[in-house]
C-alpha cells in the first residue's frame, strides 16, 4: 500500500516538474523531479526529465550523471543516450559522444521514426560529425601541404645536382622537372579529393527533400524515400506513392539497407556532406 501511495506521489511530483519546466522554472522543476526520484528511484523518466532541466542550465556534469543512471535502469532510453551524447560533446569527448548520439538515433528510429526527437538527434549528430570532419580535414590538409613542399624541395635539389653534372642539357632537365612537379601536384590533388565538397550523388538523396538519406525506406514500386518524410506524406496528403501515385500503406515500407550502407560509406569518406544548410 505504501509503495502505491509513493508511486502516486512521485507521479504527481513529475507532473509538477513538467508544469514548472513549461514555465521555464528549471530550479523548481529539478526540485520536483528530485523528490520523485527519492520516492521512486527506479523510474528512468524521472532521471531524464531532471537531466533535461540540467541541460537547460548548461550543467553538463549533472546531465551526464542523471543520464548514466537512467541508462542503468533502461538501456533503451532514447532521451538518456541523446542527452548523454550532448553532455559528452560538451566535455570534448567527441568519439564517445558521437557513439551515444548514434545509439539514440537507432533507438529512436526503432521506437517511433516519425517523432520530432529523431530529427533533432540527427541534426546534433550531423553537427558533431561535421565538426569532427572539419578538424580532421584541416589536419590532413596541413600534413599534405607539408609533405608536398618537402617532395617539391627534394625534386628541385635532385634537379640542381643533375644539372651540375650534365652540362648542355639544361633545357631537357628543366622540362623533366616541370613534368615531375606537375605529376606530383596531381598526386596530392587526388589525395585531397575526398575533403573537397562537391555534390551528393542523386541516388543517395530523397526524391522529396533532395537531402542525403538518413533513414531510407523502399516502396513496392521500387522508389526510395526518407522514412519520416514519406510517413508524413501518407498521413497528411494521402496513402499513395508520390511518384507512381499507386496505393501505398505505411506497412509496405521496407528499410533500404543497401542505400543506408551506401550513405554510411559515403559519409565516412566525405564528412563535409554532414553539413546542414
Amino acid at each position: 500500500m505504501a509503495s502505491i501511495v509513493g508511486s502516486k506521489q512521485a507521479e504527481q511530483l513529475k507532473q509538477d516538474g513538467n508544469h514548472y519546466f513549461q514555465k521555464n522554472r528549471f530550479g523548481a522543476a529539478i526540485d520536483a523531479y528530485t523528490e520523485a526520484i527519492t520516492l521512486c528511484p527506479n523510474v528512468p523518466i524521472y532521471w531524464t526529465n531532471r537531466a533535461l532541466c540540467h541541460r537547460k542550465r548548461n550543467d553538463w556534469g549533472r546531465v551526464e550523471e542523471d543520464c548514466r543512471k537512467a541508462i542503468q535502469l533502461d538501456h533503451n532510453s532514447v532521451k538518456a543516450h541523446y542527452y548523454l551524447g550532448l553532455a559528452l560533446l560538451q566535455k570534448e569527448q567527441y568519439a564517445e559522444g558521437v557513439r551515444e548520439l548514434e545509439k539514440a538515433l537507432d533507438l529512436g528510429r526503432g521506437a517511433n521514426p516519425g517523432r520530432y526527437i529523431v530529427e533533432e538527434i540527427w541534426e546534433e549528430l550531423a553537427k558533431a560529425k561535421y565538426m569532427e570532419w572539419e578538424h580532421e580535414s584541416t589536419m590532413r590538409s596541413w600534413e599534405l601541404q607539408n609533405l608536398k613542399e618537402s617532395c617539391e624541395s627534394a625534386l628541385k635539389e635532385t634537379h640542381m645536382l643533375d644539372s651540375s653534372q650534365t652540362e648542355g642539357l639544361k633545357d631537357e632537365n628543366s622540362t623533366a622537372l616541370l613534368k615531375q612537379l606537375e605529376a606530383l601536384g596531381e598526386v596530392f590533388m587526388k589525395a585531397a579529393a575526398d575533403d573537397i565538397p562537391t555534390e551528393v550523388p542523386d541516388y543517395l538523396c530523397c526524391k522529396i527533400t533532395l537531402d542525403i538519406f538518413r533513414d531510407p525506406v523502399i516502396t513496392p514500386s521500387g522508389f526510395t524515400y526518407e522514412r519520416a518524410v514519406i510517413l508524413e506524406h501518407l498521413q497528411k496528403v494521402g496513402k499513395f506513392d508520390p511518384i507512381t501515385r499507386e496505393q501505398l500503406l505505411p506497412s509496405q515500407l521496407v528499410p533500404n539497407l543497401a542505400i543506408k550502407e551506401s550513405v554510411r560509406a559515403f559519409l565516412d569518406r566525405h564528412g563535409w556532406a554532414y553539413r546542414i544548410q
